[in-house]
Formats: structure tokens, sequence, C-alpha cells
């Protein structure tokens, strides 16, 4: 047998092949464990798309669940609240005043956006407090009663705020009375006829008959900012004059002028100056009385509707009329019956330029005392106090 030395062929060819060996193993386990680390990444991408694909799914449901809401930023906010204690997680539950009266699920649950819960607690909430008391409790008189509109064959009740786009919510319930099939083909000077327009007033009914429709009939007013509302007043009966009522400018302004105006001078017709004095005089009673009826374009939503005496269903807004409207139509269960006319675009936005305007050149005097006859109503409905003016 031929002896191989350390310096033979024999010997020098061993190493490279164990090398190479070596080599090509450690390759391999290299590639596997690189294969298997981007498998694995592979696996862990595919289950975090799988989650976020079911956490997008459930805030679409959420969000999106009633086709047929006005908002789904509301509709969201709304069945996100936290559940009251020891009640099933699902279940909604309210006040016994403030149930909804429609707007049914698929799952059966009651849907009312918080919005208009809100409205309704922010009222009882003002009406608890004894500071305001004198400013938002009154009587439910025969003044109040003649500003309730009556629909028996629906059971609506419509308290009427002039000033806040009343012309077109009276046309709805002239349909909905039956006195005309469509709201185009009403007369413009049957509207506020009320020999010809076919709408009982509350106060027509006897007593027993008028708490029966008060306790179950679905209830409703509308509310505008208080100043902007009385600006809309001063030049719809004094300024425009639209349906050519001559005592407005021929009596009633005259009897303001003569208490209010300070330059006795002065010849020229009323001024909104001269209005604003009136209505924040303490002492303005005396004049109502002469004018009668006729002050209700401009006097407190509270002396008009009773709200902290009678539980209104719901409460819109002139502002947000374009939600409100179809709201109200679809909670009175008459949405399939009647449409609410078509709300020109910016209408009824808050106009804090117009308002701004008006009270130029008024005294912060004046201005005060007109807040503080008219307190209850900024409080009452949420609207903000006009610090701009009084400071």
């Amino acid at each position: 047998m031929p002896c191989i030395t350390p310096g033979s062929d024999s010997m020098k060819n061993t190493h490279p092949q164990g090398s190479a060996q070596t080599l090509a193993g450690r390759i391999t386990e290299w590639l596997t464990f690189d294969n298997m680390h981007h498998q694995w990444l592979l696996l862990a991408a595919c289950f975090w798309v799988i989650f976020m694909f079911m956490v997008a799914s459930k805030f679409i449901t959420l969000t999106f669940k009633d086709p047929d809401a006005y908002s789904a930023k509301q509709e969201f906010l709304f069945l996100t609240a936290v559940p009251d204690a020891g009640k099933l997680p699902g279940e909604k539950h309210f006040p016994e005043e403030l149930k909804p009266t429609g707007k049914v699920l698929s799952d059966s649950r009651l849907i009312q956006p918080l919005v208009y819960m809100e409205r309704l607690e922010l009222i009882r909430n003002v009406c608890r407090d004894e500071a305001l008391k004198n400013l938002s409790h009154t009587a439910v008189s025969k003044f109040v009663l003649d500003r309730i509109f009556v629909c028996d064959k629906h059971k609506i009740l419509f308290c009427q705020t002039p000033k806040v786009g009343n012309t077109q919510w009276k046309k709805v319930l002239i349909v909905l009375n039956g006195a005309f099939p469509s709201i185009e083909e009403i007369p413009e000077n049957v509207v506020h006829d009320h020999e010809k327009n076919g709408l009982p007033r509350l106060s027509s009914f006897s007593d027993a008959e008028i708490q029966k429709r008060l306790k179950t009939y679905f209830k409703f007013f509308i509310v505008r900012d208080p100043f902007e509302r009385l600006i809309s007043a001063f030049k719809d009966k004094f300024v425009h004059n639209p349906r050519f009522e001559p005592w407005y400018r021929h009596e009633i302004a005259p009897g303001i002028i003569r208490k209010y105006r300070r330059n006795r001078t002065e010849t020229r017709g009323i001024q909104f100056e001269d209005f604003v004095r009136y209505l924040g005089d303490p002492n303005h009673r005396w004049l109502d009385l002469q004018f009668g009826d006729h002050i209700i374009h401009w006097v407190t939503y509270v002396e008009l509707c009773a709200p902290c005496e009678i539980k209104y269903s719901v409460i819109g807004h002139h502002e947000t009329l374009e939600d409100d409207a179809p709201y109200i139509l679809k909670e009175a269960g008459i949405d399939h019956l009647v449409s609410y006319p078509t709300i020109p675009p910016g209408i009824t936005m808050y106009n804090k330029t117009k308002v701004e305007r008006y009270f130029l050149g008024i005294s912060k005097r004046d201005i005060r005392r007109l807040y503080a006859r008219f307190e209850g109503d900024f409080k009452l409905f949420g609207y903000q106090k006009p610090d701009f003016l009084l400071n």
C-alpha cells in the first residue's frame, strides 16, 4: 500500500473538497432560514391586513347603520354612547318623556338623533332653574292656545312662532287637513286667513279635549336666534310690509314713536332703535294691550308656546331647517304624505353681520334691556349670548 506523505498530491486534494461541502451546507442553511423569515413576514402581513379590514368593516357598519339618517356623524355619536350600567350592550334606554316616536331600524332599536334629545333636555334644565323662572314660565292661557294649530287627522299640534318660516308649516298642515290637495295650490291670501285655511286652533276645543290633545298628540315648533327674529319682524311689518297690513305703519308705529323716540323733532318713520326701546321697556305691556294679537310677531317664544308647561315632541331650529324639517315630518309619521317646501340655499343661516348692522348706534343700555327680556329664549333654546352687542 503506498504511503501518503504530508506533501503528496493526494493530501493536497482532500482540503478543498471538505471546505466546499461545508460552505455549501452553510449556504443551504442560510437560504432555508431566510426563506422561513420571509414566510413569517408574509404571514404577519396577511394577519395585519385581515385585522385592519375587520376594524374598517365595524366602523362602516356603525356609521352607516341607518341609510335614512340625516347625519352620519350624529348617528355614529349616538350609537357609540356609553350604555347605562346594568343594561345590555346593544339596548337603548330613554327617559320616559324622551322616547322617540318612530324611526325604527331593522333590529327594532329606536333611534333619535342626539341633537334633538339634547334640545329637549336643555329646555327641562332651564325650566328647573329658579333664577330664570320669570323668563321661562308662562300660563297656558287662551293667548297660547290661539297660537297652536291642530291636525286631528294625523294627531299633530303646531305652535306658531312668527318670523321663523311658519307660513310654510301652515301650508303643510293645510294640505294634511285636506283643505287643498297640494302646497302649490294654496293661494297666499288663504294661508293666514283662519276662516278659509281649515286650520282649527287648540283654543276652539273644550278643556277636556284640549288636555287630551296636549297629552297624546305630536307637538312641535320652530325657533331661531331671538335678535335676528326681531330684525325680521321689524323689516316685515314696518319696512316692507308684503301683505299690505297698513295698521302696522299707521297705528302701531306711531304709538311706539310717541312713547320711545328721544328726538321729538325727528320726522322719519319708525326706526329699529325705537322698536328696541319699546321691546326692552319693562312696562311694555300697556302698549301690548293696545296692539292686541299683532304683538305675536315679536313677543318671546315663552309667551307664544309655553315650552316649560307643554312637553313638546321636537323643537326645530331655523338655522338647521334643512335637516330639521324632514326629521319632524318623519317623526310625525307624515313624511310619505307631504314634503316641506324647498329651502333656498343659505336663507336660514345666522347672519351676524346683519345683526351688527341693525344694532349699530343703539345704546348698550337699550340692548342690555332687550336681552334681559329675551334671555329666557336665548337660554331655553341654546342660543349664544350676544356679547359682541352687550359689551
